[in-house]
């Protein structure tokens, strides 16, 4: 069970920056302390949840603390779906469903489980032990292809690309409505909710949130539905689910920012297992060669039956 806090900040803790403040007062590291907002266990009313936030007096914090999952995640024998694979790096498809690494509520089962039953001792350690190879990752709801590093040389040479936007990941989306712009950019700033430590949001805030930059082009229209395929220049949490939604247009089959309960849904609801959202193309330079890499993962069949059907009622 999760062990749950409630802080109210009196004067005498004004200016003081909130990582160190719940350090002391939990009598925690502050590395868990930033573990714990990077997961987004911390809320703070009339406030930030970022660990530079200076506290003014008057808010109240609250501070989640999951049971501890094992500090070493283990080799599962889970098929995996290998699009690349050489002593540097491998690419996965990952299938919808499938939690990238273990984390409280999840700590077995994990794309990292099978990762480590495949590749052995031959995974990036940057990541630490609970995330070995891991340079980026997509929603356990999302399908489509990462890449992983197999040493932490490539992890490095990843990571950089990742942060200079020299990596291109392309999504297929299917939003609910009709996106009235052929291609368009959304850029906003994506910050964690407030009060729901499981959502992401927009924020206007000066030094709040994360830069966040989505490019959309319309593949097809249906009325009351639109295909998109979406460029990522940043890679924040729910990134495309939260842009779409701020449009108007949350993913079809997304509870959390609105896409979920359409009649359509409730008409094919075999078919849906989670958001319609896929990782579709990647590219990136080879972290040992130079060589620039093109992967293409085919939309998988849960997403290829809902736009046959999306099709079929639009003729």
């Amino acid at each position: 069970m999760a062990e749950c806090f409630e802080i109210t900040v009196d004067t005498a803790h004004v200016g003081e920056r909130l990582d160190r403040f719940l350090a002391d007062a939990l009598a925690l590291t502050r590395s868990a302390v930033e573990r714990l907002l990077d997961e987004g266990a911390i809320c703070v009313t009339g406030g930030s949840a970022v660990k530079n936030y200076r506290l003014r007096g008057g808010e109240q914090i609250a501070v989640e603390i999951a049971d501890p999952v094992p500090a070493e995640a283990q080799p599962e024998n889970i098929p995996l779906d290998i699009v690349y694979e050489d002593a540097d790096i491998i690419v996965i498809n990952k299938p919808q469903g499938m939690v990238v690494h273990p984390a409280a509520g999840n700590p077995n089962g994990t794309l990292v489980n099978a990762l480590l039953y495949h590749c052995g001792a031959s995974l990036s350690g940057v990541g630490g032990v609970a995330r070995p190879g891991i340079v980026h990752r997509i929603d356990k709801d999302t399908s489509g292809l990462l890449v992983v590093a197999k040493n932490d040389a490539s992890h490095n040479a990843l990571a950089e690309q990742l942060k200079t936007h020299t990596v291109s990941r392309v999504y297929h989306a299917i939003a609910i409505g009709n996106i009235k712009e052929d291609t368009g950019t959304v850029n906003k700033k994506i910050a964690r909710h407030p009060v729901d430590r499981k959502r992401m949001t927009i924020t206007v805030k000066a030094g709040e949130g994360r830069e966040a930059i989505t490019h959309y082009r319309v593949l097809e229209r249906f009325g009351s539905f639109t295909y998109v395929e979406c460029r990522l220049e940043t890679g924040r949490t729910h990134q495309i689910r939260v842009h779409l939604a701020s449009l108007g247009h949350p993913l079809l089959g997304d509870p959390v920012y609105g896409g979920d309960g359409t009649r359509f849904q409730a008409q094919h609801k075999t078919h849906f297992c989670g958001q319609c959202l896929h990782a579709g193309e990647l590219r990136l330079i080879h972290p040992r060669t130079g060589e620039e890499m093109h992967f293409v993962a085919p939309l998988p069949q849960n997403f290829d039956t809902v736009l046959g059907l999306l099709r079929k009622e639009n003729q």
